[in-house]
């Protein structure tokens, strides 16, 4: 059974990370080089779901690559490319070097939303979905170990679910919504940014070197510090323009 690190008292945000089975998003991006973000997802008239959804990535031919994989999909009714952003900022840099929006169709059994609402995690911002995995940001109304557990138990063996809590934080002091911008980084300057933090090299005394990074990274010590610039921007600004970022 996951359990957090540490207990925090009042309201909570959440990290999880889910994967269930018969799932369209977890299928398709475990088969692709892309990932995507849930903007806005809703309940049809006829009883099936319809989501918009930003898919990005290193290359427009990783984004071919998905699109076409959603669309083949046993677990999708339809995919349709949106020519705008609806209901996305504008004025916000796009994860990843290349995204495309999408509008798609397919049935509410194969979703978990309504399994963790039902349960009080209330959707903080976009879920994440890369290497068939899904990436939650959730506040709970109360943070109690055993009662957290038992909530997520009851998802889990309702839905077949693996439901793992990576990080609970109280609401004053989660940052706003930093847990969304990560979502901007590219995938390079994603796994450089967590590459640097799981070594402690925003620690003082820093605990790592940037040529050791560098080194373990498998890229030259400049690569390394322009990837980690360019996160930190986006991190501490989300609305900074780096639509050109070809990192």
């Amino acid at each position: 059974m996951a359990q957090a690190e540490e207990q925090q008292s009042g309201d909570a945000l959440l990290t999880l990370e889910i994967w269930h089975p018969d799932c369209w998003t977890l299928e398709v991006t475990d088969e692709a080089p892309a990932s995507l973000l849930a903007q806005t997802v809703f309940n049809a008239a006829d009883g099936r779901v319809k989501g918009h959804f930003t898919v990005y990535g290193d290359s427009t031919e990783d984004i071919d690559r998905l699109v076409q994989t959603a669309a083949e999909s046993r677990l999708t009714h339809s995919v349709t490319e949106m020519q705008n952003q609806y209901g996305v900022n504008q004025n916000r840099a796009p994860p990843g070097n290349a995204t495309r929006e999408l509008l798609v169709e397919y049935d509410p059994e194969n979703t978990i939303s309504d399994a963790l609402a039902s349960h009080g995690f209330i959707q903080e911002g976009p879920v994440r979905v890369q290497n068939g995995t899904e990436y939650w940001s959730v506040f709970v109304s109360d943070d109690d170990r055993d009662r957290l557990n038992e909530r997520l138990d009851d998802i889990r063996d309702s839905h077949d679910a693996e439901i793992t809590v990576t990080k609970i934080a109280s609401q004053s002091s989660s940052g706003g919504n930093i847990i969304d911008r990560i979502a901007l980084l590219s995938e390079r300057q994603r796994e450089i940014f967590e590459l640097a933090c799981r070594h402690d090299y925003y620690a003082w005394p820093r605990e790592v070197t940037t040529r050791e990074l560098a080194d373990e990274a498998g890229v030259s010590k400049t690569t390394l510090l322009e990837h980690l610039r360019k996160a930190e921007a986006k991190l501490l600004d989300p609305a900074i323009d780096e639509a050109t970022d070809s990192l």
